[in-house]
């Protein structure tokens, strides 16, 4: 996503995780830099938006295990930040536009860990609605 930043035009880009607050420096580098990066540490943001928990084979199942070995086989240097688990592991997330008149415009809420939209429908949806 980084490397697509400019694609999004002047929407700022804010990235909300439930990591304690005295993690979010080394979130904020490891994933999301340059990014806006907020803590919603009680998930009230969550909640709001109604990004439910998950079932406990659908987090943690063949999808999730092959993507851990594929990190493993990859040599990634840094493979173990991957594997480390803070906070709940089964709550779900999703992507929120908000237009520029505060409403919100459109929301995807994930069946999974690994349930995203692309960044081509993201720019789409600011786009259309940011």
């Amino acid at each position: 996503m980084r490397d697509r930043l400019s694609q999004f035009g002047d929407t700022e880009v804010v990235v909300v995780t439930f990591t304690r607050q005295r993690n979010l420096a080394g979130y904020r580098r490891r994933y999301v830099d340059p990014l806006t990066v907020v803590t919603d540490e009680n998930r009230v943001l969550y909640r709001a938006f109604d990004f439910g928990r998950g079932r406990l084979w659908r987090v943690w199942g063949w999808r999730t295990i092959r993507r851990y070995m594929q990190l493993f086989r990859s040599g990634d240097a840094n493979v173990n930040r991957h594997f480390s688990i803070d906070g709940d592991t089964l709550q779900l997330g999703g992507d929120v536009v908000i237009g520029r008149d505060g409403r919100i415009a459109w929301i995807y809420r994930g069946a999974g860990p690994d349930d995203r939209p692309t960044i081509d429908e993201l720019i789409e949806q600011v786009t259309r609605f940011g």
